[in-house]
């Protein structure tokens, strides 16, 4: 039974013959272990580690990145990769760059935790990057990350050690992301932050213009770079960087800020000149006139340089006495010559309030100078509104004649419909506002007032035209025939007998005599009756035959009075 048990061994047995076996030596598969070179054979070197055979490593292995061949001979210790310890042929698989590679991640997990720069060499071009080598580990370098700023050409930089910033690690993946940039950029935050501090707000320096923007041009002023901003380049306007500066330029600034949160220096080259706003009241006093240049142009208004550095607003209310609501690029242009006159000064804001419109004569003082009160003018009627008639004269100004003004008898209503636009017509000048620009014009003055003085008085008698027959009574004009006068003889005025004072009686044109019955001035109404003048007629008749003639009939006395009223005429 014992021999039985013999051939039989049980697993632990196993182990111990397995143990006997390897010379006593606790090897385990995938560990790293020491061995001994004992040849080099062509590209190989025989590695003993140990066990009953030895094992074969290249020697490529053991070539560090830039070496044609490793430094290795008989004899040397080395540190390998146990795969297994035998395979089909009986020998032990070994592997140098294994062992290299776990004890590089147990070294890079130990500087990834301190969070410290680890040294390598890029060795190889991949999509989207490069690969490093850190000591053994492979690991991603991302083209973004090579330099901090695109970098055309990296060969120089292949095969060169140099410190990298381990950004991720993934061991069971076997992914290693590094960033050369994170070092540059730390290593001069440090410069900067030690330039910095040697830089002090309002020394001058020179630097040279690296880049030019927009908005400014970044100087460097020996490794560290401030922006010289637009604005502080000149007290005068400039419309772009490159107007002043070219990269490559040498130039002395000032430095006017140091931002120590965020190490942004602000540079100037117009505080190193004299400020032309010092003494501007004096220079350019209130009311005086200047001649200065369009340098730009609003939808408020224009800017006017009257110096170098020293701008003035002409508003776009001051640019025109005549021209409103229009846009300046429609009255100026850019780089133009124009007079100016200084409206105002206020050297604590910088500004200078400028009128355009001032340096030439008010519109509205020449024409009263050329057209005093009573004269007579004449224009285009422009436009026609509710309350009156706007006619065009010289240098682009508008009188405006009033409804009231337009006609002596016809209402205004009904006047300004006779005119239309574009037409020329005569009026008088009535009065002239210059400070509100206003002409007050009037067409009816050209003609005398009917009303004024002895033109008409009551008990007159006037001959009339019938315009219009109504059945409370006609209408008639009379008077001078371009200004004639209108009034209404109603119905029982129109005959002395009852049976006569029907309107029908009359048509249009008929001349008519009335007797003038009442004049009202302040209405500008004058009353007519054909039924007074008849009595007029009549009694007149009996005052001069009845005396004479007692006993004679009335129509006897009438008809002697009208005979001779016929005889007269």
């Amino acid at each position: 039974m014992a021999d039985d048990l013999s051939l039989n061994p049980s697993r632990d047995d196993f182990a111990a013959l397995l143990d006997e076996s390897l010379g006593g030596r606790d090897f385990m598969e995938g560990q790293v272990v020491h061995g001994k070179v004992v040849a080099i054979e062509k590209d190989f070197a025989i590695v003993d580690v140990g066990l009953k055979t030895e094992g074969r490593v290249p020697l490529k292995e053991f070539t560090a990145p830039g070496e044609d061949k490793p430094p290795l001979k008989a004899g040397d210790t080395v540190e390998v990769f146990l795969e297994r310890v035998e395979n089909a042929m009986g020998e032990a698989v070994i592997s140098r760059e294994k062992a290299r590679r776990e004890e590089a991640w147990t070294r890079l997990e130990g500087v990834y935790e301190k969070n410290e720069p680890v040294m390598g060499v890029i060795v190889g071009r991949v999509k989207g990057g490069f690969t490093v080598d850190l000591g053994g580990a492979s690991a991603f370098l991302p083209g973004s990350q090579v330099d901090i700023r695109p970098v055309r050409d990296v060969g120089p930089l292949m095969g060169k050690e140099q410190p990298f910033a381990i950004l991720k690690m993934d061991r069971p993946r076997g992914n290693i992301v590094v960033s050369r940039r994170a070092i540059l950029e730390e290593a001069r935050a440090e410069q900067r932050t030690e330039l910095v501090s040697q830089l002090q707000e309002g020394e001058v320096r020179e630097g040279v213009v690296k880049n030019i923007t927009d908005y400014g041009a970044f100087v460097d002023l020996g490794g560290i770079d401030g922006l010289l901003h637009v604005t502080d380049m000149s007290w005068k306007r400039v419309n772009h960087p490159s107007q002043v500066l070219a990269v490559g330029d040498t130039v002395k600034v000032q430095i006017v800020k140091i931002n120590p949160d965020t190490q942004r220096i602000s540079l100037g080259m117009k505080q190193l000149q004299s400020d032309p706003w010092d003494g501007v009241e004096a220079k350019y006093p209130v009311g005086a006139k200047f001649t200065g240049r369009i340098t730009n142009i609003t939808d408020y208004g224009a800017f006017v340089e009257l110096e170098p550095g020293v701008e003035g607003l002409v508003h776009v209310s001051e640019m025109s006495w005549t021209k409103k609501n229009v846009h300046p690029g429609k009255i100026v242009s850019t780089s133009q010559e124009v007079d100016v006159v200084v409206l105002d000064v206020d050297p604590s804001k910088r500004r200078v309030s400028l009128g355009l419109k001032q340096a030439l004569q008010n519109p509205w003082e020449k024409f009263v100078a050329e057209h005093p009160i009573g004269t007579v003018v004449e224009g285009e009627v422009k436009n026609a509104t509710e309350f009156g008639l706007f006619i065009g004269l010289d240098n682009d100004i508008d009188g405006m004649v009033h409804l009231s003004d337009l006609d002596w008898a016809t209402p205004g209503e009904e006047a300004i419909a006779k005119y239309v636009k574009g037409e020329t017509v005569k009026a008088r000048v009535l009065d002239v506002d210059v400070e509100k620009e206003r002409i007050s014009l009037g067409i009816k003055q050209l003609s005398g007032d009917p009303l004024q003085g002895d033109t008409f008085r009551k008990g007159q008698t006037v001959t009339t035209t019938v315009t219009e027959v109504t059945s409370g009574g006609i209408e008639v004009k009379f008077g001078d025939e371009e200004a004639p006068m209108t009034a209404f003889i109603r119905k029982s005025d129109l005959s002395r007998d009852r049976a006569d004072q029907r309107p029908e009686r009359f048509a249009v044109g008929d001349r008519v005599d009335a007797q003038v019955t009442n004049v009202d001035k302040a209405a500008r109404r004058i009353s007519l009756s054909i039924k007074s003048l008849e009595m007029a007629e009549e009694k007149e008749a009996i005052e001069q035959f009845g005396s004479s003639d007692s006993g004679a009939s009335l129509g006897d006395i009438l008809g002697a009075a009208l005979r001779e009223k016929a005889q007269k005429e």
